[in-house]
């Protein structure tokens, strides 16, 4: 089972996926790991990325997800963005279990204000929402509702 929880930067996609990867006993990864150094310069940078930026990146995460869903399984936090990503992280692995992190603008922004040592800034995110566009399949869920409440909702609808 490959799980990928997807959405902006700051809707909680690391502290989702990695409390689902313990219900689960899964295997945890964060894609911004498998992100070339010239994207993490970019972004430190308060500049977005643009598609010439993440196909390399994502074509790497998909390679990963083909070895994950024959060996032990995962659970990827991944931005995952636009159909077209979506279709490139699966196309050699179709039964990618989506979770998509639904929140506002407003309450994400002042997520990642609180936030330290992240290179993602608050600054482009307009650039995220831009760039959003939300599947209409795969499990939607608030993030306004508390984190037990998320992996239950996930777990009960996975299993």
């Amino acid at each position: 089972m490959v799980i990928v929880v997807m959405g902006v930067s700051g809707c909680g996609k690391t502290t989702i996926s990695k409390k689902l990867s313990e219900q689960l006993q899964l295997p945890y990864y964060d894609a911004d790991d498998f992100h070339p150094k010239s994207n993490i310069d970019k972004m430190t940078n308060k500049q977005a990325l643009n598609d010439e930026d993440r196909w390399p990146w994502l074509q790497i995460l998909s390679d990963n997800i083909t070895d994950w869903s024959v060996n032990e399984g995962a659970v990827l936090a991944c931005s995952a963005l636009k159909e077209s990503y979506r279709i490139l992280l699966s196309s050699t692995y179709k039964s990618i279990i989506w979770v998509y992190l639904s929140g506002n603008k407003s309450l994400i922004k002042k997520r990642i204000e609180k936030r330290s040592g992240h290179y993602m800034s608050s600054d482009l995110l307009d650039a995220q929402f831009k760039d959003l566009e939300i599947p209409d399949y795969g499990i939607h869920v608030d993030i306004t509702k508390s984190l037990e409440h998320i992996i239950n909702t996930i777990v009960s609808k996975i299993t």
